[in-house]
């Protein structure tokens, strides 16, 4: 009973195994078919390497053919003929070998033709349209080199001529620099005009001379330190009434606005004459001459006392002085014009006045300014907006840092910051007599060793560690010279002309023109009359 029992086994493990080896045997034969049916489908491609995508992209970007990079490439030297031809041509122009340039010239032309012809047909050039071409275009190269028209040589005569162009780019750039300083400088036939006529209307009516009935309190409102009082030092007669009337047309309380004017004698009745015709929204304006100032004398400031030296007049008006070779930014007769160092003598000017905002003639104003007034200067004497933040106008760029006594007492890397539109707290001013210190930086400035040109860099002398940093929105400058961003046009309470393209000036960059016309009232008659448009 037992061997039939596993008589009977045997032949069930038998069965068992075969059938198991078939199904995977099967398993297998399909696994490969998918595989391959996988691979030989529409949708795919072997996986590219990244070598291969990289130079793809480069192809891409360079618009580079396959037939270009072909080590075989007809196409590619007869490029390289022609470029190489053409410096040749250059330089064989200036060796005045006039009948080689024309040969190289008419086979350039000829080698670019095939290539055009190939561009047209899509189709590669081949050796044989291409082979004469090439022939006469290396004869012609090798002809080149027996000229001496080599690399070595062509790069002595390009370095040569690089020179020269920029010798000529050079002198194109200080005659533009020098006539466009002329034209800054000179006063326009309309503002003459309007000077004339106004010193004309300020001496033939009487009515304009007499002093206003209210006389007292326009006096007390002089004095108030409640009000907001600005001040501008000019004798531009539209360029300061653009100023007073931007700044009114933005106030707030306009009649709480006090504006003090200070001209020269000159310009003295015209201003009066303007300021007395026209009224600026209930704004005070108050109109003084620099001549009534009694204390404004040689004995006592340094930059009058510098006038009567004969080197000063010779460097500043002639030139005499270093043979002309200063630039002529840098001998401006302006940067003597009391009218411009009178912003180092306010406590002076006005000494009943506590906090005053000064603002120059080439601003105008966008903004209501009257929180310029509250805002707390840590203890220091001038509220300015940095520059040196978006510009890189630090205090190496102003002073001369080889001078040992710059060198030593102030920091190169220090922010520098602008003029013309400034916060005076003239309590500390007089505190820490602002003004003796820049009397001893302009007497020891006497030789021009120490800066050369402005205001600026004796107001950075004169104001070090005492400047206390304004929100960058109080003050946009840059309209007189350069591109502004157009958020900081929109964002900028006071807009600066600084640069020779001032608004009024036909040389002004048109722009920006329309900001500074917006407060011009071209229907006025005495405007009209002297032909402002």
């Amino acid at each position: 009973m037992r061997r039939r029992a596993a008589d009977f086994r045997r032949p069930v493990r038998r069965r068992f195994s075969n059938v198991f080896w078939l199904t995977l045997c099967g398993l297998a034969v399909l696994l490969l078919i998918l595989v391959l049916s996988r691979e030989s489908g529409p949708g795919s491609r072997p996986p590219m390497s990244k070598r291969a995508y990289r130079q793809e992209r480069i192809m891409e970007g360079l618009n580079i053919t396959d037939e270009m990079l072909s080590p075989n490439s007809v196409t590619r030297q007869l490029s390289d003929q022609i470029s190489l031809a053409k410096a040749f041509v250059v330089i064989a122009k200036e060796s005045n070998n006039l009948q080689f340039a024309w040969e190289l010239s008419a086979q350039i032309r000829n080698s670019q033709i095939l290539l055009s012809n190939a561009a047209i047909r899509r189709m590669p050039l081949t050796i044989r349209e291409s082979e004469t071409a090439i022939r006469d275009m290396a004869l012609l190269l090798y002809q080149a080199q027996q000229l001496h028209y080599d690399s070595a040589t062509m790069i002595m005569r390009l370095k040569a001529k690089i020179q020269s162009l920029e010798e000529q780019m050079n002198s194109v750039s200080e005659k533009s620099s020098k006539y466009g300083q002329i034209a800054a400088e000179e006063v326009p036939k309309g503002l003459y005009c309007l000077g004339l006529r106004l010193t004309n209307e300020w001496f033939k009516n009487i009515n304009l001379q007499r002093k206003p009935r209210d006389r007292k309190h326009m006096e007390m409102k002089l004095k108030d330190n409640s009000l907001y009082h600005f001040c501008v030092f000019s004798d531009n007669i539209l360029a300061t009434s653009v100023v007073v009337n931007s700044t009114a047309t933005n106030s707030k309380y306009p009649d709480k606005v006090v504006f003090h004017v200070v001209t020269d004698e000159v310009n003295y009745p015209p201003m009066k004459a303007w300021f007395s015709l026209n009224s600026f929204k209930g704004v005070t304006v108050e109109v003084q001459k620099i001549e009534n100032f009694s204390w404004l004398n040689a004995s006592y400031v340094p930059v009058l006392k510098q006038l009567q030296d004969s080197d000063t007049k010779n460097y500043y008006f002639s030139g005499n002085l270093d043979n002309g070779q200063t630039p002529i930014k840098f001998r401006n007769p302006k940067y003597l014009s009391m009218l411009n160092h009178l912003r180092f003598y306010i406590p002076e000017v006005f000494p009943a006045l506590k906090k005053v905002v000064f603002l120059d003639d080439d601003v105008v104003v966008r903004k209501d300014l009257s929180d310029l007034f509250s805002i707390d200067l840590n203890g220091n004497v001038n509220g300015a907006v940095e520059t040196c933040m978006e510009t890189f106008h630090r205090y190496h760029k102003y002073l001369n840092y080889s001078h040992p006594l710059i060198r030593s007492h102030f920091d190169p890397d220090a922010c520098g910051w602008a003029f013309g539109m400034n916060v005076f707290d003239l309590v500390e001013w007089r505190k820490r007599n602002v003004t003796g210190i820049y009397h001893y930086w302009q007497e020891k400035n006497v030789d021009r060793t120490l800066w050369k040109l402005g205001t600026l860099p004796p107001g950075l002398l004169t104001f070090y560690g005492l400047t206390e940093a304004l929100d960058p929105n109080w003050h946009v400058l840059g309209l007189g010279y350069t591109n502004v961003n157009s958020q900081m046009l929109e964002k900028g309470a006071v807009l600066h002309f600084n640069g020779n393209s001032k608004p009024w000036l036909k040389i002004g960059m048109e722009k920006y023109k329309a900001l500074w016309e917006k407060y011009v009232d071209y229907t006025h008659p005495l405007l009209q009359q002297c032909n402002f448009h």
